[in-house]
């Protein structure tokens, strides 16, 4: 069996976008979302950021804060990304739709081929998307139909509806523990990186992940993003190959 991740290639990149005054109230962030501490909210994403720079070595790109997208720094729901090419999602809430333009052209200036979802029937959500280095697999969700996972498997050719391959398994007490982030730096003789939510968010699952003996554990807290929604997978959109110039 492959190292977790086998087939992912070395990540460069990172693109997250800042967090808005228009999140700190549950009518900006969306019907039925609490209201929540804008600062420190900004101060997880600045943390957030921070690792993603200094703790792994990644170059930081960072869209501004736009008044009008309160789930803007939700970034990592527009898109799929996966070596030179990114999808651009559909997002299943109309008022949401406006958050992959500022994605799309900072992609674009990144060098990546962009592939745009032309069937307005379907809707896609990034974070529904998961890649373990070998194949894609797709959740169907409330965000997430069918549609858009065809598109998905059309992209990229590599979606299992059912698979063979041997995966090991970790459980963790808390769900929201698995939303992890997988990444391998740019030097090499690096281990690779697990960014996950750490003791002060989630810590029951502090010891299983302790387990994970082949990763740097990086913690990081997003409890309260984590109020509009946000997990550490949707808060940036990390770009696994170089991108051509």
């Amino acid at each position: 069996m492959g190292t977790p991740g086998e087939g992912l290639g070395r990540c460069s990149h990172a693109l997250i976008r800042g967090v808005p005054e228009s999140l700190a109230s549950g009518e900006g962030a969306g019907a039925g979302l609490p209201a929540l501490d804008l600062a420190k909210a900004q101060r997880e994403h600045g943390v957030l950021g921070g690792k993603l720079r200094q703790r792994l070595g990644l170059q930081l790109l960072e869209l501004p804060p736009e008044e009008s997208l309160p789930l803007g720094p939700l970034l990592g729901d527009t898109a799929v990304i996966q070596g030179d090419t990114a999808l651009i999602t559909r997002p299943w809430s109309p008022a949401r739709r406006p958050e992959v333009d500022g994605v799309r052209k900072a992609l674009q200036d990144l060098g990546l081929r962009i592939v745009e979802i032309g069937d307005e029937n379907a809707t896609l959500d990034g974070t529904d998307v998961l890649f373990t280095g070998r194949e894609f697999f797709v959740g169907l969700s409330k965000w997430t139909n069918h549609r858009g996972a065809e598109i998905v498997a059309d992209t990229f050719r590599a979606m299992a509806v059912l698979t063979d391959h041997p995966y090991a398994s970790l459980t963790l007490p808390d769900d929201a523990a698995a939303d992890c982030l997988f990444l391998r730096p740019g030097l090499p003789g690096v281990p690779p990186f697990l960014l996950h939510r750490g003791g002060g968010d989630l810590p029951n699952s502090q010891e299983a992940l302790q387990k994970l003996s082949d990763v740097t554990l990086v913690p990081v807290s997003c409890s309260e993003l984590e109020k509009a929604g946000a997990g550490l997978s949707s808060l940036c959109l990390v770009l696994s190959t170089r991108p051509h110039s």
